[in-house]
This record gives C-alpha cells, sequence and structure tokens, in this order.
C-alpha cells in the first residue's frame, strides 16, 4: 500500500521543524542509531510524537555497524516511558539498516499494520484539506506552497483559502515536479494558486468558491 514519508532533520537545532512533522502525520517513525542509544534529540522528537498523540514505531538503524546493540536503544527507550513490544510493551521496535536494505521490508509492514489497527482512514469523496508543510516566493514572484492531504480530492482549477491568503489552483505537482491535475488522501502535492506565502502548519482548504 501507498505510504508517505515527511521526513524532518534529526539535528537537535530544528525542534520547531519536528514538531510540525509530528503533527501532519498519522504515524512517528523514530530512528535511533543501534551504535548510539538514545540522545537527546531523541528524547524530543519523541515528546513531539507523544504530544501530537499518535502511534510511535522505532527503527533501530545502523544495525550494519560493529558496537550495534538494540537492546541498549530498548533500555533507553523503556527510561523515557516508551517500551519496546518485546518487552511487554506496545511500541514496535524494528532493527533496520539504510545502508543494506536489512529490516526495511518489515519497517513498511509494520507501518501498514499499525495504520490498519489505527483504522486510519481518509474520505476522498470531499472538498479537499491539507496541511501546509512549507511555503516560499518562488524566483517568478509566485506564492508557492508544498501541502500534504489529510483528505477530501484537490482538482486543478478548485477555488482554494488558506489563513488569510485565497486563489485559484493554476498549478499541482506531485513529489516527482510532474504536473498532475487531482490528489487525494495522503498525497504530498506542489501548489500554486494562492495569492500569498502562508505558514507551516495552516490549513488549506478547497471550497466552492473564492
Amino acid at each position: 500500500k501507498p505510504i508517505t514519508f515527511l521526513d524532518t532533520p534529526g539535528h537537535e537545532a530544528f525542534t520547531v521543524m519536528r514538531a510540525r512533522g509530528a503533527r501532519a502525520t498519522d504515524i512517528a517513525i523514530l530512528v535511533v542509531a543501534a551504535n548510539e542509544s538514545v540522545k537527546p534529540q531523541t528524547i524530543e522528537a519523541l515528546n513531539h510524537a507523544k504530544a501530537a498523540d499518535i502511534p510511535i514505531i522505532v527503527a533501530i538503524n545502523k544495525m550494519d555497524v560493529a558496537g550495534a546493540n538494540p537492546d541498549i536503544v530498548k533500555g533507553g527507550l523503556a527510561e523515557n516511558d516508551l517500551n519496546p513490544d518485546d518487552w511487554g510493551g506496545d511500541t514496535p521496535c524494528i532493527p533496520v539498516s539504510a545502508k543494506t536494505g536489512m529490516g526495511i521490508d518489515k519497517l513498511l509492514e509494520m507501518i501498514v499494520t499499525v495504520a490498519e489497527m489505527q483504522e486510519l482512514k481518509a474520505n476522498p469523496n470531499r472538498a479537499g484539506v491539507a496541511t501546509v508543510i512549507e511555503s516560499h516566493l518562488d524566483t517568478q514572484l509566485w506564492p508557492v506552497a508544498t501541502v500534504l492531504m489529510n483528505t477530501g480530492e484537490i482538482h486543478k482549477g478548485d477555488a482554494l483559502v488558506c489563513a488569510d491568503s485565497y486563489g485559484k489552483l493554476k498549478l499541482l505537482k506531485e513529489y516527482t515536479w510532474k504536473s498532475i491535475k487531482r490528489a487525494g488522501p495522503g498525497d504530498p502535492i506542489l501548489i500554486v494558486g494562492l495569492d500569498k506565502v502562508v505558514e507551516w502548519g495552516d490549513v488549506l482548504q478547497v471550497v466552492s468558491g473564492i
């Protein structure tokens, strides 16, 4: 099944970006290095996900590196009230290696399983609603916004409202920059048509008319 990933930087300076990511997503994937255990930025990201009240899956990465020890990672998580499922808790912890690809299939399967258990659903047959991920003024002085569709559909030509900005959807692109005519729940898209730059976290809505 299609899964949309919203990546946020791991450095502790990006607190705000990680908070934004947690709010815009249905499931948080917490990536922890198997040879480093739980760091302050891991705890910070964990707290953002908890505040957003979304399920958490832990990907224990770098299993191919010497000194990798998933049990130390699990111990650090348990100390921060995130109990691994194989330790009697309810947090899936999947050992993976981004380098070799080990465990990635199992991680993807777990994401789908958690989504099904949480009954994460959206209605495609309604006016679209999306969350703004980022927005800027491009070189041709067009306000551009990257949004993540939450529910409903959006079509080229639709009337849009987002905070104090509005307009008609002139350009719609998918994540590969290919122009498309419509998008639905879970799709990450780039849009042009709003009359000004909006803020991350703003809610974009398709309306019947400007």
